[in-house]
């Protein structure tokens, strides 16, 4: 399905590196001098609209009942390795720390997964809903051409993650209601979009299945195209088992809980879509409304 349709101008529009760059909001080369390729530093407007997602996306998971955590930004290789990430090989998309058994952790999905490692929970607790801000790391071998340039394909980034344990039988609902609060955080934002069911052979291992919000960008390729901004999956027992969670039914039996896991923001994409669909002939950028409140200003300007 999907929401709105894509945004046209009477103009050529430009993308969000161009609209970055000109209004001082984004800075690669410097970033890439410091700190190598795909690296940014984000500046002025941009810093308080970064922190205003932020927040926006963290009331809306209070508002629905998920408990707010800022989490580690480095995870144990056996709890990445219980989520069904692979922390070494030239393939991995993950920064290991050497000599550690500690890694960067590429979504808060890891740390929040690991929260509850070899626990047996109470199935009256169930479900719990954890929502998690942290940084974001990943090495992103391969990630290179006009479809990965500028904010969309990064090696560090900002995301507010949501994270659920849950009985075997609430998941699949648990599962619409985790999209349905993306799609509330998207709508918020006046960003058209369409909702994208992975078919199985795109799936990870860990997960059951999959849906994708594709945000509407206009700098995208030729003439505009849908991009991803949220992932939202349902992981069933497989994560379970390998962390070791469980609960204990009304029966006194032990079984494993189903795990969930869903994008609220991530905050480099979502930046992309906002500067590409808001922007104005004049070079300036308007904000969606919901975040006015948290910015203090309604436009971007010059």
């Amino acid at each position: 399905r999907k929401w709105g349709e894509p945004t046209r101008f009477p103009f050529a529009p430009k993308d969000h590196v161009q609209l970055g760059e000109t209004l001082d909001l984004i800075d690669f080369d410097t970033a890439t001098r410091v700190s190598g390729p795909k690296f940014y530093y984000l500046k002025n407007e941009a810093v308080l609209l970064e922190l205003a997602l932020e927040r926006y996306a963290l009331d809306i998971l209070r508002k629905h009942g998920f408990t707010l955590t800022i989490t580690p930004d480095i995870a144990r290789e056996e709890v990445l390795e219980g989520i069904g990430f692979n922390p070494r090989g030239e393939e991995s998309n993950i920064y290991t720390i050497e000599g550690t058994g500690t890694c960067l952790v590429g979504t808060a999905e890891i740390t929040l997964g690991g929260y509850h490692a070899g626990k047996i929970l109470s199935e009256n607790d169930l479900p719990i809903r954890m929502a998690g801000l942290s940084h974001c790391f990943r090495r992103e071998a391969g990630g290179a051409g006009q479809y990965s340039k500028g904010l969309y394909r990064v090696h560090q980034f900002s995301k507010v993650e949501m994270f659920i344990y849950c009985l075997p039988t609430q998941s699949e609902q648990i599962h619409d209601q985790l999209l349905a609060i993306e799609e509330e955080i998207f709508q918020g934002l006046e960003i058209p979009y369409h909702v994208v069911d992975t078919c199985t052979g795109d799936l990870g291992a860990p997960a059951y299945r999959k849906f994708d919000i594709e945000a509407w960008m206009p700098g995208r390729g030729e003439q505009g195209e849908y991009g991803e901004v949220t992932s939202t999956s349902n992981c069933t027992d497989y994560q379970a088992r390998r962390l070791n969670i469980r609960y204990k039914d009304s029966a006194g039996q032990i079984q494993h809980v189903h795990l969930l896991n869903g994008t609220a923001i991530a905050i480099s994409r979502a930046i992309v879509a906002i500067l590409e669909n808001f922007q104005r002939e004049d070079g300036s950028v308007g904000l969606p409304k919901a975040l006015v409140p948290y910015m203090g200003l309604s436009e971007i300007r010059r």
